[in-house]
């Protein structure tokens, strides 16, 4: 099983719990408070995983990682996004100088 797969399966799972159950799905839960919710779970989430990198613990990264991912695919659910659009606009990033594409946005 590859990551590309995980990721995709998790994000149609986020897709599928929009209209859930918010007293059964945390995912549901996150989607019927809005935005500001699910931003403010992003922002503590990369709050923990800054602390933890800080700290250098390796496994804490990990799960930290993790938190702010899933937390981000929630945010992409939300707007009807989903992380082929993500994987789409990395492949378009591929092998252009990072210098050189945040200069291209900044033009628009």
């Amino acid at each position: 099983m590859s990551t590309h797969d995980i990721l995709h399966r998790l994000s149609a799972t986020l897709a599928s719990r929009r209209n859930a159950d918010p007293e059964k799905s945390y995912t549901a839960k996150l989607f019927s408070e809005g935005p500001d919710s699910i931003l403010k779970k992003i922002g503590e989430e990369c709050a923990e995983l800054i602390m933890a990198g800080k700290e250098g613990k390796r496994l804490k990264v990990v799960w930290e990682s993790t938190d702010v991912i899933y937390h981000v695919l929630v945010l992409l659910a939300f707007y009807g996004l989903s992380i082929e659009d993500v994987s789409q606009e990395m492949r378009r990033r591929e092998g252009i100088s990072g210098i050189d594409e945040k200069a291209a946005r900044s033009n628009k």
